[in-house]
């Protein structure tokens, strides 16, 4: 069994091209790249999973207004930004994968109604990563999480936030 790659492999690239090449793995928040760079790359860094850890520990170890900053920058699930094309090119295709371009005026009320309810009671906007998902068991999510206190949902969010990162990480691998 071969392990599949990033390409180009991370522990290759100078702090600028490394930054170039995964500062969007994040959500507008370039600095985990940064911090990540910084660290020190070796090859176990050149697979998602390793490049995922190492990425994780950066978000993990900020301070919790950092972290909210970066669950902050990620867009309502079927919300307006999705509806006007604002999206990360990432973004769209992570919440059309799931379904949720193909949501019915009700399913897109509740959506909109969900998210309302979310940032309301937490603050900032709910996280989810929807690869292999669908918009039925991401409302369902929805109803489960707000019973959820303030702090084991930012704890949840930047759980779904490193799994979107480590996603999203697979798909730059090479054979």
């Amino acid at each position: 069994m071969t392990t599949a790659h990033l390409s180009p492999r991370p522990s290759t690239l100078d702090r600028d091209t490394f930054v170039a090449q995964y500062g969007d793995i994040y959500e507008h928040s370039a600095w985990v790249a940064e911090q990540t760079w910084d660290k020190g790359l070796d090859e176990k860094q050149d697979t998602p999973q390793g490049l995922a850890e190492a990425m994780s520990k950066i978000l993990a170890g900020a301070s919790a207004e950092r972290q909210l900053e970066v669950i902050r920058a990620h867009p309502d699930l079927a919300g307006k930004a999705a509806e006007s094309g604002e999206l990360t090119a990432d973004s769209t295709r992570e919440q059309a994968g799931a379904g949720l371009d193909q949501c019915s005026p009700e399913e897109f009320e509740r959506f909109h109604r969900y998210n309302e309810a979310y940032k309301s009671r937490f603050g900032f906007p709910f996280i989810m990563a929807v690869k292999g998902s669908d918009r039925h068991k991401i409302l369902a999510a929805f109803e489960t999480r707000l019973e959820h206190s303030p702090e084991e949902e930012r704890r949840t969010a930047i759980e779904q936030i490193n799994q979107i990162a480590h996603f999203r990480l697979e798909g730059r691998t090479t054979g």
